[in-house]
Formats: structure tokens, C-alpha cells, sequence
């Protein structure tokens, strides 16, 4: 069958090779700011359900998207990263793994639906049946759009992506405020995920310009299947690994604890998810294109590391010093008993993220096996260590991951980085600016809170703040800290001002 051009653009990426390194800066930085838009709106919506929800509201419902998310990690069979990863790819081998997608989410739905009394029975609570059910619809949903999502990323067009995901929650945000409202209770929490997943998958449609075919016996996709298999089961993985703390909180405490406990991780995970989901969607598609050219991919990943360090360093070593401050602001006083839950997470969160990064390395470079390899092996020990800390309470939970995480990272490193031209070593000098400039800043911010305990929030907030970024600001009288921060500047600046050939010349 005859494609038409814009089909054949949907599956070719030769025509990026020549602006790889502009597309990669420019989408990073376009989709930092749609994610920048998300955040205020994410924000919005955890405050304001914070203050007309119950914290026992969200308990009920993280008791069943804790298990379910496990099933997101599985729900596209790790084909989206098959359809951005390989060097060639059809339409025939796409339309056969559209229907997968399908084929698998609804067999989700349907084993989420059946496994509704055993969710009722083990955490014992009736109300869990209907949130079950509803939950539910959000594997159909999301197996609707894997494919278009995946093209979207492949030929890296973040302008599409940041369109349509800010739109999506500019629906889906004040539905779920609306049905609290309405005094919906925690069917508002429910609403939330199924507005958002809906709207995203009909804009993906509309804005891909390809239709799945038939099924085709002669499309060739075992060996995408193949790969996509290991990196869904290793995405599986670490979600069962993310998803434990909650499942073992809400089955030894409770819906109020793990309420306290889920929302001091949502408040938290807002600035991961609108920093870690623009970086995964650069980097995949950008790392991939290089994949063959091992000097070349260890200076994007060490890059990428940088800029992410930078941005992310400051904002938790912040949240770590203003911790209560924040949970009083963001949810109320009724969660201040989440605070040094929320201190312990913000040290877990920074490492959770590049924890990601040395993810989308291996995914990148096609080594499915490696990946799955690591998942098996962290996956246990995390979950262990969150056990140990079970008998402690929440903070006890929290503070148990968090050290093992640290204990272990070195050798997640080391194992993710075999066969690149990567070393601890380049690792540690591309992140070691923006480490002690974070930890100049908590310093000084631990200072200034000490100061003021008996201010109200917001002028408490603001010392802390100022004394943070004074102490951060010393930094910048080291003169290697300076000119690395001028040069992220200048590079940023660059993005927008630039052609895209000068913006090559300028950074390779």
C-alpha cells in the first residue's frame, strides 16, 4: 500500500539527524514550560481538594491506584519504547502493535474490574468496589492512544505533546474541582485520572496524521514485541517497587495514614512528574538517535544529568528545609503531621530522578535485558527496606527507602553505565555544582527557618527562601561554578535565538 507523505514522516527520523542536538534543547525547553503550566494546574487542584477533601478520601483511592498503577507500568508492553527506539519502523509493524496495545488494555480493564472484591476484602472496605470499576477504564483508555503517543515522540514533536497535555488538565483539573464542589467526595479523586487520560487520547489522535491498518501476519514486529516485553516487565517492576510503601501502609495502618502518606508523595512528586516526564520524553528519542555513536551519547547523558541537577537540586533542597511551611500553605494544618514524612521523600525524590535518567540510558541503547536485570535486582531490596520501616509508622517507611536508595545508588550507576564510554568519575564532576550549591543553599535556609518558627506561613516561607538563595547565590564567587552556570545560560538562550544550524555550531 501507497503512503502519503505525511504518513511516511509519521515513521522517518532521518530528516532530525541534522538538528538533534536544537530539538532536543528547544523541546526540553518548550516542554518545561507546558509542564511549568501543568504544575500551577496540578497545584491548584491538590490544594484545593486538600481543603474540601478529607484526608481518608484520598486514602480510599490510593488503596486502589496503588495496586492498579502496577498495571500502568504493564499496560502498553513496553511497545511505545519499541516504536521510539528502533531505527526503522512501518506501518504495518505499528498498526499490529496498536492493536496489542488495545488487545492488552482491555484485558487490564476487565482484570481490575474482577479483582474489585478482592480489593474489598483485603483492605475492608465496600466502597473500593465502584472505584475499582471506574478506575478501571483508564487501561482501555490509555491503550487507545500508546502508538500516536509513541509517534509523537519519535519524530520529537514536543510542541504537539506540550499542547496537548496542558490542555488535558485544563479539562480534567476543573472537573474534579467542580464534583468535590458538588460534595462528590472522593469520586472528584476518581474523575481526576479519567478526564485527563480521555482528553489526551482524543487530541493524540487528532493530532498524529496516521491510522492504524489491520492486523498483518507478515508484520514483523516479534523482535519489537520481544524488546517492548522486557521493558514493560522491568516497568512493572518499579512500579511494584513505587506502589509498596502505599500497599503496606494502607494494610498496616490504614486509610488515614496512608492518606497523610500519599499526599505528602503527591505534593512532592508535582515538581518530579512536570521535571521527569519532559526530560524522559527529550531524552528517550534524543538518546536513541545517537545510540551508535558511543562518545556522543556519553556527552548528551552527562548534559542531561547537568541540567537536570541544576533545576532539580534547588527546588528539593528547598522543599526539604520549608517542609512544613509548605504542607500548612499547599493542604492545611490538618496535615502537618505529614511534614517529616514529606523532608525524608524530598532527599528520595532528587535521587529517584536520576535514577530515571541511567533508565532511559539503558532503554535507549535497546538493552531491554540489562534493564530487566536491574529491576529484579533493586526492586527486592527496596521493598524490603520499606517492611523494615513498616513498624515505625510512615516516617519510619519513608526514612528506611530513602537510606537504601542512597546505599545502593553507586552500584546502579556502575552496573548502568557498563559498555559506555560513562564513568562514576564523569558523573560526579557533571553533578557536583549544582550539589553544593543545593547544599550551601539548605545550610542557610536551615539558618533562616531557625530564625523564624513563630512567623505565620507565608512570611516564614519567605525567610526561608531569601536565606536559601543567598546561600546559593555564594556559590556563584567560585569561579568554575560560575562559568558552568553562564554557559547553561547561555546555552538556554541560545535555543530560542538561534537558527538551527548556528544552535548546532554552537553546542557540539
Amino acid at each position: 500500500m501507497a503512503l502519503s507523505q505525511p504518513l511516511l514522516n509519521a515513521f522517518s527520523t532521518d530528516h532530525l539527524q541534522a538538528d538533534l542536538r536544537g530539538r532536543s534543547v528547544r523541546g526540553g525547553l518548550l516542554t518545561l514550560t507546558s509542564q511549568g503550566a501543568q504544575f500551577v494546574m496540578q497545584s491548584v487542584s491538590t490544594v484545593v481538594l486538600a481543603h474540601m477533601l478529607l484526608p481518608a478520601d484520598f486514602g480510599l483511592v490510593a488503596m486502589v491506584t496503588a495496586i492498579t498503577g502496577l498495571g500502568q507500568a504493564f499496560a502498553d508492553l513496553g511497545l511505545s519504547e519499541a516504536t521510539i527506539q528502533h531505527p526503522e519502523i512501518d506501518h504495518s509493524q505499528v498498526s499490529n502493535l496498536f492493536w496489542i496495545n488495545v488487545l492488552i488494555g482491555l484485558a487490564l480493564t476487565c482484570l481490575t474490574a474482577a479483582m474489585a472484591p478482592v480489593f474489598v476484602w483485603f483492605y475492608h472496605q465496600a466502597r473500593l468496589r465502584e472505584i475499582t470499576y471506574l478506575i478501571s477504564l483508564t487501561f482501555l483508555i490509555g491503550g487507545l492512544r500508546v502508538q500516536h503517543d509513541a509517534l509523537l515522540k519519535r519524530q520529537m514533536r514536543f510542541t504537539a505533546l506540550a499542547i496537548r497535555d496542558a490542555a488535558a488538565y485544563a479539562v480534567a483539573v476543573p472537573v474534579a474541582i467542580v464534583l468535590a464542589w458538588r460534595g462528590a467526595g472522593y469520586w472528584a479523586i476518581v474523575a481526576l485520572p479519567l478526564a485527563l487520560n480521555t482528553t489526551q487520547m482524543v487530541l493524540s489522535w487528532a493530532l498524529v496524521p496516521w491510522l492504524p491498518g489491520l492486523p498483518r501476519r507478515a508484520a514483523k514486529v516479534r523482535s519489537l514485541i520481544k524488546f517492548g516485553g522486557s521493558v514493560a516487565t522491568s516497568y512493572l517492576t518499579f512500579s511494584l517497587t513505587r506502589s509498596a510503601d502505599s500497599v503496606l501502609i494502607g494494610w498496616y495502618w490504614g486509610a488515614g495514614p496512608l492518606g497523610l502518606y500519599s499526599r505528602a508523595m503527591n505534593l512532592l512528586l508535582l515538581p518530579v512528574r512536570q521535571l521527569g516526564a519532559p526530560a524522559r520524553s527529550v531524552a528517550i528519542p534524543g538518546f536513541s538517535r545517537v545510540q551508535d555513536d558511543p562518545p556522543r551519547l556519553a556527552r548528551y547523558f552527562l548534559r542531561t544529568s547537568n541540567l537536570i541537577m541544576w533545576i532539580t537540586a534547588p527546588i528539593f533542597g528547598f522543599l526539604f528545609v520549608a517542609a512544613t511551611p509548605v504542607i500548612d500553605l499547599a493542604l492545611g494544618r490538618k496535615w502537618e503531621a505529614a511534614a517529616p514524612v514529606f523532608q525524608l521523600l524530598a532527599i528520595f525524590a532528587l535521587g529517584q530522578l536520576l535514577y530515571e535518567s541511567t533508565i532511559w540510558l539503558i532503554v535507549s541503547r535497546g538493552q531491554s535485558r540489562r534493564l530487566l536485570m536491574l529491576a529484579l535486582i533493586v526492586s527486592p531490596i527496596t521493598i524490603l527496606s520499606y517492611a523494615i520501616g513498616l513498624p515505625f509508622g510512615i516516617k519510619g517507611v519513608a526514612l528506611s527507602g530513602a537510606v537504601v536508595m542512597l546505599a545502593i545508588f553507586p552500584w546502579i550507576l556502575h552496573f548502568s553505565f557498563r559498555g559506555t564510554y560513562l564513568t562514576l568519575r564523569d558523573l560526579g564532576r557533571s553533578i557536583q555544582f549544582p550539589v553544593v550549591t543545593c547544599l550551601a543553599g539548605v545550610v542557610c535556609g536551615e539558618i533562616g527557618r531557625h530564625f523564624a518558627p513563630h512567623l505565620s506561613v507565608v512570611p516564614q516561607l519567605l525567610v526561608i527562601a531569601v536565606t536559601f538563595a543567598a546561600g546559593s547565590a555564594l556559590m556563584l564567587l567560585i569561579s568554575a561554578v560560575r562559568g558552568e552556570v553562564t554557559a547553561l545560560i547561555d546555552l538556554l538562550r541560545s535555543a530560542r535565538s538561534l537558527s538551527p544550524v548556528r544552535l548546532v555550531g554552537s553546542v557540539e
